[in-house]
């Protein structure tokens, strides 16, 4: 095809605009008041950079870019309509798709180019293979997790670490060579073989408790390995694009290990979630207070101020309208009603923050764990709702508990502490919650979504505050 003047100088314009637009959403999307904004440049950004990649001179024919562009659509609208509590996995699932392109890109330039590939360009290409395999298969087996088709507890064996360590070294010893002797092409393959085994392997020890963090890992490989992707293929918008993917993925991981004061080292290797031998001996006896939904709005209606906790128990019950409901119905009293935000609550990052603003509560009054810690022994009640290890209290008493030193929300220094939850069964960590046995806690055992909505029925009923 031939060229409209100027072409050339459209299309680094329209990348320029677009990684502007790139670097503006990741500064919006820090906020929830600006992350709409964020979004939205996020959006058009990726429009820019596909109008400008259609006019580039060196595409011949058109008719593979739409078949792509339609199966994308295809399989993009339906994945873009999931319920908010399968968009941990969703978001799993693009990670996936992001990091399976990548790694076919690099296939294709590796056997188009050898066995002339310069020492730099193959550099550059294994680390876009090694990163993309991994993150390919790691990706799924995060997805197959969070929907539950794979074991969400961690399937840990002897030796597992070694075995890992093996494989990474081997990839990397493969990388090596071929950048040495890149004509050898009968061991690409196995550049690829390996970190896909490794990405499978890397995961499934891993427990449903670290998620978020994974899920952020895995996001920045992607991200790095896109950025790899860009040196092959002299495309600066996708080095900057995935530098920024990558650096900010790696810079949430490192927050959200240290809200869970753990070291990547931990969360990849250390097979967090196991069931803890005899955590429960001996205790699934112990009595616990429980209360009904008329006592629970008797408790709520008389309080003058109340902070809400907000777990995946209330993701997977779909209770956040009804948890608005509430909040509306307190506030008309006079309560004060904050809400308590910790950082890995959830399957993902933010999970809380989106269920939440989804439910149109307002952002003022979403506090994260720093925040909001030090006016629980000021608060008459706090509700928790589908939160377990991240209101542990374990976490600062007990040495030999796999959470010791997690900063946890201080829920235990309230007045009164009330817990939906459909029983008594443990959270991801695999231990139980001495907060469930303290006096001053009431159990409200039922479907999150159905008590809340019970209590709101009982207040409406019920008089005014005070």
């Amino acid at each position: 095809m031939t060229p409209f003047p100027g072409t050339d100088t459209i299309i680094e314009l329209t990348y320029l605009i677009a990684t502007a637009l790139f670097v503006m959403s990741l500064k919006w999307m820090s906020s929830p008041t600006t992350a709409r904004h964020g979004v939205w440049a996020g959006e058009l950004g990726m429009l820019l950079a596909i109008v400008g990649t259609l006019l580039n001179r060196s595409i011949v024919d058109y008719k593979w870019v739409a078949i792509a562009l339609v199966l994308g659509t295809i399989i993009g609208v339906p994945l873009g309509k999931v319920q908010m509590t399968a968009v941990p996995q969703r978001t799993a699932l693009s990670h996936a798709f992001g990091a399976c392109c990548v790694t076919l890109v690099g296939t294709a330039e590796f056997y188009l180019r050898a066995p002339a590939v310069p020492k730099f360009m193959m550099s550059v290409l294994s680390m876009e293979v090694i990163l993309g395999s991994l993150t390919f298969t790691g990706s799924l087996m995060a997805a197959g997790k969070l929907q539950e088709i794979l074991p969400q507890r961690p399937i840990v064996y002897k030796g597992q670490n070694i075995v890992n360590l093996v494989l990474l070294l081997a990839a990397v010893g493969v990388a090596v060579y071929l950048v040495v002797d890149p004509g050898q092409t009968h061991l690409f393959p196995v550049l690829l073989a390996v970190p896909l085994l490794l990405g499978v392997l890397m995961i499934i020890p891993i427990g449903g408790a670290d998620m978020p963090t994974v899920i952020s890992l895995l996001n920045a490989y992607a991200g790095l390995s896109a950025s790899a992707m860009g040196f092959v293929l002299d495309s600066k918008l996708l080095i900057v694009a995935g530098a920024l993917d990558g650096a900010s993925g790696l810079i949430l991981s490192i927050n959200m290990s240290k809200a869970m004061n753990r070291s990547f080292s931990n969360v990849l290797f250390g097979g967090f979630g196991q069931e803890v031998a005899g955590a429960k001996g001996g205790k699934e006896t112990r009595p616990v207070r429980s209360a009904s939904p008329e006592e629970a709005a008797e408790i709520l209606g008389v309080a003058n101020k109340v902070v809400i906790v907000p777990g995946y128990g209330m993701a997977v019950a779909q209770a956040q309208h009804k948890v608005r409901e509430l909040y509306d119905n307190l506030t008309k009293r006079g309560v004060d009603v904050k809400f308590a935000i910790h950082p890995v609550a959830g399957r993902m990052p933010g999970h809380m923050n989106v269920l939440l603003a989804e439910a149109d509560i307002p952002y003022d009054k979403l506090l994260d764990m720093d925040e909001i810690n030090g006016e629980f022994p000021q608060t008459d009640v706090a509700l928790i709702i589908g939160a377990n290890d991240v209101t542990n209290p374990a976490a600062r008493t007990d040495a030999s508990s796999p959470i010791f030193g997690m900063p946890i929300l201080d829920v235990d220094k309230a007045h009164t502490v009330m817990v939906i939850k459909r029983g008594m069964g443990a959270g991801f960590a695999g231990i139980e919650n001495p907060l469930y046995y303290m006096d001053k806690t009431l159990m409200l055992f039922g479907d999150a979504k159905g008590f809340v909505g019970s209590i709101v029925r009982e207040l409406s009923g019920g008089g005014s505050h005070g």
